[in-house]
């Protein structure tokens, strides 16, 4: 058994690693199904669960696959995770989301053209969320909806990343836990996923953000695409707070009553979103 020690530049590279290809399936599945006209509403929420589930397991022998810089921040809080790190893991997440949506950006380049030549509003959701509209543009929710749906989307997922991850609260196998963490995003996708498209990722909205503001979608990136409202900062702050509330809540609504700690598994590990 190798007894290799991961550095922290190991760890970076493999949440860099483990959040691009979370992207690549995420963005690249709404890019078939808004430019390309191939599938649905369930397409973008299973793909998007799959990306989750190929990440974990790319990433999760080397940092327990966070992908998120909310739940990094949960972890630190709840789970004792060292705050040093805090930063540097969210920059790496942040950066194999901006590279993986730059890879779609260029592959799906010829059918986001033909949907929306000028490259803006009409096609700027391949790559991040925003408050929901109708079909023809006019906006539907609020931004101050749009927060609270992502700060209960965040929650949930923080809650359930924990409950399915702490050793005294008979969690899955460690091998099996990325699919049980990718099926909580699929249910998410398909239960909060109209208000705001379920973000719940400040990475997984703001790298590909980047990446379409320096692409050719100019300044119509940080509004929300209904309205001339700012909004990019919404699935930034909302996803960490609802992160805190989502772990807040598993610790005082289960984990203070689980039975005396026992020995650190591996299915601890599997911590991601």
């Amino acid at each position: 058994m190798s007894t290799k020690k991961n550095t922290l530049v190991g760890e970076l590279s493999a949440e860099f690693a483990g959040t691009l290809i979370l992207i690549l399936f995420g963005c690249g599945v709404v890019a078939s199904v808004v430019a390309a006209g191939r599938g649905d509403a369930d397409s973008i929420s299973w793909a998007w669960g799959l990306g989750v589930v190929l990440g974990i397991y790319t990433a999760g022998k080397i940092t327990g696959a966070h992908l998120n810089p909310a739940v990094t921040v949960a972890l630190a809080v709840f789970r004792g995770f060292p705050w040093s790190k805090v930063g540097p893991y969210a920059l790496a997440q942040l950066a194999g989301a901006f590279v993986a949506a730059i890879i779609v950006r260029f592959t799906y380049a010829d059918f986001i053209k033909a949907i929306d030549p000028d490259l803006g509003k009409a096609s700027m959701g391949i790559f991040f969320t925003s408050p929901g509209a109708t079909p023809d543009g006019e906006a539907v929710v609020s931004i101050t909806t749009a927060f609270a749906d992502q700060l209960l989307g965040t929650a949930i997922l923080v809650f359930l990343v924990l409950a399915l991850t702490t050793a005294t609260n008979a969690p899955p196998l460690a091998n099996l836990t990325p699919w049980f963490v990718g099926m909580v995003v699929v249910a998410i996708g398909m239960a909060w996923g109209a208000n705001a498209g379920y973000a719940i990722n400040p990475a997984r909205d703001l790298g590909p953000r980047l990446a379409a503001w320096m692409t050719g979608y100019g300044n119509d990136v940080w509004e929300a695409a209904g309205s001339n409202d700012l909004y990019f900062w919404v699935p930034i702050v909302a996803p960490v707070i609802g992160g805190l509330i989502g772990g807040a809540a598993f610790k005082f609504l289960i984990e203070i009553h689980l039975p005396a700690e026992e020995p650190e598994t591996a299915g601890e590990k599997g911590v991601q979103a």
